[in-house]
């Protein structure tokens, strides 16, 4: 017979595993960092412009970033700050490198989700947040998942509990709660409405005072933060269940949308939701902050099975959510919830095989003009970096054949751009109250 304890030594051993592979794939200070990139990549992937021009405009203008040339080496390497800052100063026929932004408008929330564990949800985000980055974007990553796959490959290992999500929503129960206590509690019958007590255990944690950057994290990448998730997180399911016994009329499905609209509109960019394989308090705060929902799944009938159910309990708990709450008062989130755009997005696809296409095939015929239709590719360079906490970006094409590194970019670089071109086509249609 096992026991907890059983269950506790085996999650030692494999503590014990986690730290040799971030031995050997983080820094020897066991922190990620982030490589540098070479001359080549910067002017004709990330960039996008000739090799010879970009080596013209470094030649022209000595004040710009120059980058570090190796040992025996003829290349340039820049560092992304060194990138950005070539993409602020450097124009290209009169016209900016800097990417474009909505005018106005706060960050755009994109949602990443799906029931099927191994769907590549946190692939997804993790190659999304890398390319945007790379595309002068500023993003900031919110890990849902307790699995903390997303944390574990920004290079977050030490998360507690309390600045993760679960912390946003017990900071959001204490502030919410205040706010209900402290309005008019005066009826025309001159009854005084009841108030709404929470319990010490709750008070005594101190979130509601923390501040929303207490919560955000800095990354390996100098332009990406991250909201992080941990293994103790898990609870939340649990711990959420008793706030809404607390208080019932706290809009529990609010609590992140209400914690990112109270960042500066023109804090970030691009906010990217990594969400756990259940419908649960957790991924109803990421649908409800979510302006986009991109959905991936694998190429399986069992895969399109998931994704069938994982829709269908959706659009169930968001109408019961809209009728359970429609006289509470839910600050800037309307109800119904609306989406600006849904998306579905196929991985792990192999091009030969005759399963996987007629299985995109099926997809594009039930989801028609919301199938996304670059599906991200499945290769040997796709597989190294899911085994090394890393995305394709941030592996040096020094390590493989540079043919089959960029057959791995390729196809998340396809998958990207039309990802950012669904973003921007609805990033301008956005509320400003939004």
């Amino acid at each position: 017979m096992y026991t907890h304890e059983d269950l506790a030594k085996l999650q030692a051993q494999s503590l014990k595993m986690q730290g040799w592979i971030r031995r050997q794939t983080f820094s020897p200070a066991n922190e990620k960092t982030l490589r540098r990139f070479s001359s080549w990549e910067v002017s004709e992937l990330i960039f996008r412009i000739n090799q010879s021009t970009f080596r013209g405009k470094l030649a022209a203008e000595p004040n710009l970033p120059l980058g570090e040339v190796e040992e025996d080496g003829r290349q340039r390497w820049f560092s992304l700050e060194e990138i950005n800052e070539l993409r602020r100063r450097i124009r290209i026929n009169r016209k900016t490198l800097m990417p474009w932004r909505a005018k106005g408008k706060r960050a755009f929330r994109a949602a990443i989700a799906n029931f099927k564990g191994g769907a590549g949800k946190s692939t997804v985000a993790l190659h999304f947040a890398h390319a945007a980055a790379l595309d002068g974007y500023r993003v900031l990553v919110v890990d849902f998942d307790p699995q903390a796959t997303l944390s574990h490959s920004m290079g977050l290992t030490d998360v507690g509990e309390d600045h993760t999500v679960w912390g946003i929503m017990a900071r959001d129960l204490e502030r919410e709660t205040d706010r209900m206590n402290a309005a008019a509690r005066g009826a025309e019958s001159g009854t005084a409405l009841p108030q709404r007590k929470l319990p010490a255990s709750i008070r005594d944690m101190g979130l509601g005072m923390l501040r929303p950057a207490d919560f955000i994290k800095p990354t390996a990448w100098p332009t990406i933060d991250i909201i992080p998730s941990c293994a103790n997180a898990a609870f939340v399911e649990f711990a959420s269940a008793q706030y809404r016994h607390l208080n019932p009329e706290w809009t529990f499905f609010g609590a992140v949308s209400r914690f990112l609209d109270s960042l500066a509109d023109d804090a970030y960019d691009l906010i990217l939701f990594d969400c756990p394989p259940a419908i649960g308090y957790q991924s109803m705060n990421a649908v409800f902050a979510a302006d986009m929902l991109y959905i991936p799944s694998g190429p399986g009938y069992w895969e399109y099975d998931s994704t069938t159910s994982f829709i269908g309990q959706l659009s169930e708990a968001l109408e019961d959510l809209s009728h359970g709450f429609e006289n509470f008062p839910t600050g800037k989130i309307k109800l119904p919830k609306a989406f600006a755009d849904i998306r579905f997005l196929m991985t792990r696809y192999e091009p030969s095989n005759e399963l996987h296409q007629a299985m995109y095939d099926a997809f594009q015929q039930v989801f028609g003009p919301h199938m996304a239709q670059h599906p991200i590719e499945l290769t040997r360079a796709v597989e190294q970096s899911g085994r090394f906490l890393s995305s394709i970006y941030e592996i040096d094409y020094r390590e493989m054949t540079r043919g089959t590194w960029r057959r791995a970019r390729a196809t998340f670089d396809q998958a990207y751009e039309e990802f950012k071109s669904h973003v921007v086509a609805a990033w301008e249609k956005l509320e400003d109250e939004a």
